[in-house]
């Protein structure tokens, strides 16, 4: 029988890092809980409008980040394209994909609509973000095989941030 060495180490933050063979994976503990539970989402613009350059995509990211913050979620990596937005964020298990999808197209559309005028010309009707979303848990694919898959996208980084760059091509 195979002995596997793996242990606990618990921050002042309450996030548990659980190291087994060399490797450490960051889960997140509650009170009887620990879980990782991670998904990759992709969204689109309404008509898939390639609208999210420049000072629209910074204020995509900043919202986003900001949105995930006040909600308890974790963004592992992310990347603003032209006309789609990548996101790989960890999240605990008493909330829903479909509710996280809610929260950040839902919060970032009225706020964009609100802060810039070319955006309420070209999408008439209160909504910025096509219907549907794409999301897939990392558990058949491995955290990094989505991290490269995201690096892989077109576009050029910008320097101030490699967690969550934004595309601009």
């Amino acid at each position: 029988m195979t002995r596997f060495k793996m242990w606990v180490t618990t921050r002042p933050s309450g996030e548990a890092r659980l190291v087994s063979r060399g490797r450490v994976r960051h889960d997140r503990v509650g009170a009887h809980t620990k879980s990782d539970l991670k998904v990759h989402l992709v969204w689109v613009p309404k008509y898939r409008k390639a609208v999210l350059t420049g000072e629209v995509a910074l204020r995509v990211r900043d919202l986003l980040r900001q949105i995930a913050m006040e909600h308890e979620l974790e963004i592992v990596s992310g990347k603003v394209a032209r006309d789609h937005v990548h996101l790989f964020l960890s999240y605990r298990p008493n909330q829903d994909v479909s509710q996280i999808v809610q929260w950040l197209k839902g919060i970032s559309s009225r706020v964009l609509l609100q802060e810039f005028a070319h955006l309420r010309k070209k999408f008439w009707g209160r909504h910025l973000w096509a219907r549907g979303y794409l999301a897939v848990s990392s558990g058949t694919i491995t955290d990094e095989m989505i991290r490269e898959y995201i690096e892989e996208q077109e576009g050029e980084q910008i320097a101030d941030d490699s967690r969550f760059p934004i595309d601009n091509s």
